[in-house]
């Protein structure tokens, strides 16, 4: 039997039904999973999806996404930017469970060599169009009644901004990658890496909480075989300069057909198919 590296983002575990669905996740023994972020905003309830896939996949791979680094009003003001995020790396960790802190796998199945980089990158609001500031840009959003819950929500400390934060995640996750040599790889982040994959026909003001432009070349720069998002909830398969860049995203309920249940949306990543053309 083939061994597969998986992936799947955006679960929203706070929705019952999207719960419920992961108890029924089949057995994968010989399979490693990538979680793309945006599992659950409580720290229990991530614990208890690392607990449950983690008896169902050989390794599990995970990045935070912006609801996992909420802090919720019943937690505590101390739980906030980085310590939330350390909170959630030790809960993975407690699980044996794969984090952007720790060292990178190699993958050596079907499609390897590969060296699988999981990323936490956060966004600089960058993602907006040349004419509009960044000074500006919560405004432009506002014209058309777009806010992202993450400006009450996903605080920074002990950065002053968000934008520092990132920038902070993007210098430090360089100088790692620079350093790995010459062997292709998987990078994985919650935020698209690309500007021009972060399109919203839906909320197109909402672009600003997408990603940084300081990551465009980087499918190119890290050598990548493919590049594993979510966050915008439109999962398909793009390329870019020859590179898969897999949105993987499971959804809110009315998103995913009931029928086929989070197995149905497991996202094939090695060995995968390079033979889409870029469009």
């Amino acid at each position: 039997m083939t061994r597969k590296l998986l992936a799947i983002s955006d679960l929203h575990l706070a929705k019952a039904e999207n719960l419920a669905a992961l108890r029924e996740v089949g057995d994968h023994a010989s399979d490693w999973l990538i979680l793309a972020g945006d599992i659950a905003e409580r720290t229990e309830v991530l614990d208890e999806a690392l607990r449950v896939l983690g008896e169902r996949f050989a390794q599990l791979i995970w990045v935070p996404g912006n609801h996992d680094l909420w802090t919720l009003p019943s937690e505590s003001p101390a739980s906030k930017g980085e310590a939330k995020y350390q909170r959630l790396v030790e809960i993975c960790r407690r699980r044996g469970v794969l984090t952007p802190e720790d060292p990178y796998p190699l993958w050596d199945g079907e499609g390897g060599p590969c060296v699988i980089a999981p990323l936490f990158l956060l966004y600089d609001y960058s993602y907006r169009p040349d004419d509009v500031s960044r000074a500006d840009v919560l405004a432009w959003s506002l014209e058309e009644g777009i806010v992202c819950t993450d400006e009450h929500l996903l605080h920074p400390d002990p950065h002053p901004t968000r934008d520092a934060w990132c920038h902070a995640r993007v210098a430090s996750t360089a100088e790692r990658l620079d350093k790995l040599g010459t062997l292709p790889t998987v990078l994985i982040n919650h935020w698209p890496l690309r500007q021009d994959l972060a399109v919203l026909p839906r909320v197109p003001r909402f672009t600003p909480w997408c990603g940084t432009r300081l990551t465009d070349d980087w499918h190119l720069r890290y050598r990548a075989k493919a590049v594993v998002f979510g966050h915008l909830h439109i999962r398909g398969t793009r390329s870019r300069d020859g590179v898969r860049f897999e949105e993987v995203s499971f959804g809110y309920p009315g998103q995913w057909d009931p029928e086929l249940g989070i197995d149905g949306y497991f996202q094939n990543i090695l060995p995968g198919d390079d033979s889409i053309e870029d469009y």
